[in-house]
């Protein structure tokens, strides 16, 4: 029964990295009991173009200190903002980044 199950398990994993008929890459984000998605506090730094931002990573110090940045930018989509618009978040804004994909993802209101 448990060779069974680990067999079932190995074709839903398989199939949930295919490639899709399109030719586009499915995209799933498998995790196991106990395991969570891996988030940062950033930084954003300007916007690059539409909804997407440069940001940088933080460490959140003791209270009355501000956050120290560290590592280098990196690009995140900031879903509280329209795909089809120019975003308007002003550099300075904090948030929570996840990586979602093969993309980091954000939401922070203008």
């Amino acid at each position: 029964m448990q060779e069974v199950d680990i067999i079932n398990n190995q074709q839903l994993l398989e199939r949930l990295a295919r490639k899709g008929s399109e030719g586009t890459q499915e995209v799933s984000v498998v995790t196991s009991p106990g395991a969570r998605a891996a988030a940062w506090a950033v930084k954003v730094k300007s916007n690059s173009s539409y909804n997407v931002y440069n940001v940088i990573a933080v460490v959140i110090g003791d209270a009355g200190s501000l956050p120290a940045e560290i590592g280098g930018q990196t690009e995140a989509v900031n879903l509280a903002e329209s795909f089809l618009q120019q975003g308007t978040l002003p550099a300075g804004t904090y948030a929570v980044m996840f990586r979602v994909g093969d993309k980091n993802v954000f939401y922070a209101k203008p």
